[in-house]
């Protein structure tokens, strides 16, 4: 055996081992807590020519299954150019704890502060947040109130998207899958990096510690992470919700001109992160990459070209074994295939980060 095969060997080895860690920690991450006190929580949102959401948003927060003596909703509207104002305020109508603001009365503009704006008018201790465009489940507010209660500084939880028929959706679902596996696995070994500000909580006090948004300008987009990245600088307790009833579900972009865009947003974000985090990432994608274009060295070495279906039958089981947990169900078809395009799409979406002219909506 040549050193060549052994040192991809010894790569795959590497690759199987982290991919069956993901399905154990993964089925670690998804046990009740029940705990059955509840925790006054303000849920902040923040809207900016929203107004095609805006029942889709309301009918999700009357769809809470929480007291409403125990919760408050802050819609601020970021200088919409349409009515999503009005009709925020129209489809709240006699809610007593959705409340309708807006941003510009204070000059400012920005989701950063929006949400700030929001934050400093809550009330409650406790901070959810999530998108306008978003439709939380039923058990949302609930099973952050048992974690909160456990002593965490921030959280952060399942946020899915629609899987429609469309290739687009398929490929931006599947990333998501993807990327939150690791991402919530890294989570229960104390490596948290990323969050997705649609399924965001923290405590009031936590956010002022750590300055609110003002260490979170790296990049226009990516308050999320570079949040969460300010609470794992400080130490802070940070966990995961994972709990049945608590995504946050919303919709993929419809078309790849605003896919590959908003995935460039999103990777220019991961250069902001943690060296460690920058490192370990690095270093499991590579290895993937490599992987995945095993084929090409079997000129050099045949028994290589073993490499690459192992590599689809390893990421097959570990579909198939944690794609439910994260509110999904794929074809053995699209495991096959969309994981190709993920790991291709991933070289893209680096080069276009690095490289490219990044648009923000």
């Amino acid at each position: 055996m040549s050193i060549l095969t052994l040192i991809f060997a010894s790569i795959f080895i590497l690759f199987i081992l982290f991919s069956f860690c993901l399905i154990s920690i993964s089925n670690r991450t998804n046990r009740p807590v029940n705990i059955s006190d509840n925790l006054n929580i303000s849920v902040i949102i923040s809207a900016r020519n929203e107004r095609e959401n805006v029942n889709t948003i309301i009918d999700a927060i009357n769809n809470l299954m929480y007291p409403v003596e125990d919760y408050e909703v802050i819609l601020v509207d970021d200088n919409s150019t349409d009515d999503t104002f009005e009709e925020l305020k129209k489809k709240s109508s006699g809610t007593e704890n959705i409340s309708v603001t807006q941003l510009s009365l204070t000059g400012q503009s920005g989701k950063r502060n929006a949400l700030t704006f929001g934050i400093n008018q809550a009330k409650f201790p406790f901070i959810l947040i999530t998108d306008a465009d978003c439709r939380p489940q039923s058990n949302w507010l609930k099973a952050y109130s048992e974690k909160f209660l456990l002593g965490y500084d921030m959280l952060f939880g399942i946020a899915p998207f629609y899987k429609r028929k469309n290739l687009v959706s398929k490929i931006s679902c599947f990333e998501n899958f993807r990327n939150s596996l690791v991402a919530f696995s890294m989570a229960s070994i104390g490596l948290p990096y990323t969050a997705a500000a649609r399924n965001f909580g923290f405590t009031k006090r936590a956010f002022k510690e750590i300055e609110g948004y003002s260490n979170t300008k790296d990049t226009l987009s990516g308050d999320d992470d570079l949040l969460l990245r300010e609470a794992v600088k400080r130490k802070m307790k940070i966990g995961v919700v994972t709990e049945e009833g608590s995504f946050v579900y919303s919709e993929t972009k419809n078309t790849f001109k605003e896919y590959f865009q908003q995935r460039a947003r999103h990777t220019q974000t991961s250069f902001f992160y943690l060296k460690k985090h920058q490192f370990i990432l690095s270093c499991w994608h590579l290895t993937n990459l490599i992987l995945l274009l095993s084929p090409l060295l079997m000129f050099v070495e045949p028994l290589i070209g073993i490499l690459f279906p192992a590599k689809l039958l390893a990421d097959f089981i570990v579909t198939k074994s944690t794609q439910k947990e994260f509110g999904y169900k794929f074809s053995i078809v699209e495991i096959f295939s969309l994981q190709i395009l993920y790991e291709i799409f991933l070289i893209i979406h680096f080069l276009n980060a690095r490289f490219g002219k990044i648009k923000w909506k």
